[in-house]
């Protein structure tokens, strides 16, 4: 190419939209291109080979683009200008000779910039996380009407049958005896008190040793938690503890914070089917991560409705303990973001001490009922 005949191009000067038409020739020692204008009153410019780059991605693949490599220190690492030649033998010649024509260049201390740029907005995250989103949650549970809190956990529950591995509805234990016998447990434990809910319970067909409250007065029990409970009292008080959760407006604010923690990871993670919120709405209900206060408080409210109900909180005492003695990989579900189950069960332990006289929490036709409510 070193003498060949001048090539038209087009040049853009990187500062303006206007196209420069120009002659293009390599220099007579083949080190660089000579950029003349057509014209009279145009400025020769010679660029380096070793300084020319090549762009990518652009939108015509029969012509070259170039531009200059900057040769200073500040952090400029390319000219604006740019060089479109279309002539297929100078641009042969060019990916030839031209030893850095693919070469990406970065800004100094872009590295620095970018990890600058990601701890900020970490920062940010946990603090819309940790802070803004817990008080937003809490002023907006505090506020939300109450038809608009039980289509909230209608849609909680349906979600978290999908996490379960379900549909809406598939789960759910339909055997009428062993929900009579549930609804007389709900009576009796809540007979006589005024309820901020008209509470809906209901048992999920899985093997799972759980149960979660959700908004608007539903309250869900695992068959896995039947299975493993050995009287009726022991129910009666993980009902009384969901209860608990239920009049204090912990699943709404729990459910509100999530959907707005998965909100935010699904747009950093780019999730546009919506599979993150529901995996975020379904941990966190399983996971029950309330705080220690509302716990204690839940506790606290469980025994106060055993003590009305005149039903022994020695049942608390006996879950706790198993949830104790249970293998964490087995079964880590239940209570397992909780406080210490067995301080919890010496709490309950020293209630039933002091309760008097008590009865059962159910009759032993309805715990059977009960025990089997899904059963085909």
């Amino acid at each position: 190419m070193i003498g060949a005949a001048p090539v038209a191009a087009v040049f853009f000067d990187g500062h303006t939209a206007q196209r420069h038409p120009v002659f293009v020739t390599v220099s007579r020692d083949g080190r660089g291109l000579m950029i003349d204008a057509q014209g009279p009153g145009g400025t020769p410019m010679l660029w380096p080979l070793d300084r020319l780059r090549s762009l990518a991605d652009q939108a015509r693949s029969d012509s070259l683009t170039l531009t200059l490599h900057s040769d200073t220190e500040d952090e400029t690492p390319r000219d604006p200008a740019r060089l479109v030649i279309e002539d297929p033998a100078l641009q042969a010649w060019l990916r030839l000779s031209a030893p850095s024509l693919k070469k990406r260049d970065v800004r100094r201390g872009t590295a620095t910039r970018i990890l600058g740029r990601f701890a900020l907005a970490v920062v940010s995250i946990g603090i819309i996380v940790f802070v803004l989103l817990p008080r937003m949650s809490d002023f907006l549970a505090n506020r939300m009407p109450l038809e608009t809190e039980i289509q909230f956990g209608d849609a909680v529950v349906n979600q978290m049958e999908r996490f379960l591995g379900g549909r809406a509805g598939s789960l759910l234990c339909t055997d009428p005896q062993g929900n009579a016998a549930l609804d007389r447990l709900v009576t009796r434990l809540t007979e006589g008190q005024e309820m901020a809910y008209d509470l809906k319970v209901s048992v999920l067909d899985h093997p799972m040793v759980n149960a979660f409250a959700a908004p608007g007065g539903r309250v869900v029990i695992l068959r896995g938690l039947l299975d493993k409970s050995d009287t009726p009292g022991e129910v009666a008080a993980v009902l009384a503890h969901e209860i608990g959760h239920v009049e204090a407006r912990d699943p709404t604010r729990l459910m509100l914070r999530a959907a707005g923690s998965a909100g935010i990871v699904s747009i950093v993670l780019g999730d546009v089917s919506g599979g993150t919120v529901i995996g975020i709405l379904g941990d966190q209900l399983l996971q029950t991560s309330y705080t220690r206060a509302a716990e204690a408080q839940a506790d606290a409210f469980a025994m106060a409705m055993l003590n009305r109900a005149a039903i022994s909180s020695e049942g608390f005492g006996a879950f706790f303990d198993k949830l104790a003695e249970m293998d964490q990989i087995e079964i880590p579900e239940y209570f397992s973001s909780h406080p210490s189950s067995a301080d919890r069960a010496e709490r309950a332990k020293e209630n039933a001490r002091n309760q008097g006289v008590t009865k059962p929490a159910l009759s032993e036709a309805d715990w059977a009922a009960l025990k089997t409510v899904c059963a085909p």
